[in-house]
């Protein structure tokens, strides 16, 4: 059966907003932090539900949470398997922190995830200081007038049949391949809530909050 409540998968990344993450849990969210993701426990405010890591990056914690030791030698890292052992226990919905940082191969692994979860029918989105990132699929997605900027990237396949509307660049019917992409920096409308939608394939859409940052 599956669990209603949010996963909030932690990563090692840096995070400096904490107060806007904060801002957006919930009381009954599942918090599993993945090795350095350990480094920002205290700073969240919110206990672990579950630790997993190999423990390279930090210290193996001597506590009564419940703890994964993973193998240092593995095809997953900490936080595609931290996902994976989401998705086993049931839940649906995925919150992603301390995905996005300096090292870009972990970075573009970690939106993968993404791919991953919408496979598998799951909800996901990756939050760093600056973003929020989802897929955009099978359901329109809408994007309100409080961020700055968002971009529509097409990271795998051919996405056909997008539309966007309420956004300063209005679309019907577009196509956006992999080595084209022209979706990048639209503005929503003053006042408006803009719709994203795309019949064929998968789109990542990135809402910038502060591109000021």
């Amino acid at each position: 059966m599956p669990d209603k409540r949010r996963c909030i998968i932690v990563g090692g990344a840096p995070v400096n907003n904490y107060d806007h993450l904060k801002s957006i849990f919930s009381e009954d969210d599942f918090f599993i932090y993945c090795d350095g993701g350990l480094d920002h426990l205290k700073a969240l405010g919110r206990k672990a539900d579950l630790i997993v890591g190999d423990f390279d990056s930090h210290e193996k914690p001597d506590v009564e949470e419940e703890t994964i030791v993973l193998p240092r030698e593995k095809d997953d890292t900490d936080t595609f398997f931290a996902v994976k052992e989401g998705i086993r226990r049931g839940f649906d919905d995925f919150l992603i922190i301390g995905a996005i940082g300096k090292r870009f191969d972990h970075s573009l692994g970690n939106i993968s995830i993404l791919l991953y979860l919408d496979k598998n029918l799951k909800k996901g989105c990756i939050i760093d200081d600056y973003s929020e990132m989802e897929l955009v699929s099978d359901k329109v997605s809408y994007i309100e007038d409080s961020y700055d900027y968002f971009s529509l990237l097409n990271i795998t396949g051919l996405a056909r049949g997008i539309d966007i509307k309420g956004a300063k660049f209005p679309l019907s019917d577009g196509e956006i391949s992999c080595d084209y992409q022209y979706g990048i920096s639209n503005e929503v409308l003053p006042g408006e809530r803009a719709e994203v939608s795309v019949r064929e394939g998968r789109l990542l859409l990135v809402k910038v909050r502060d591109p000021k940052l």
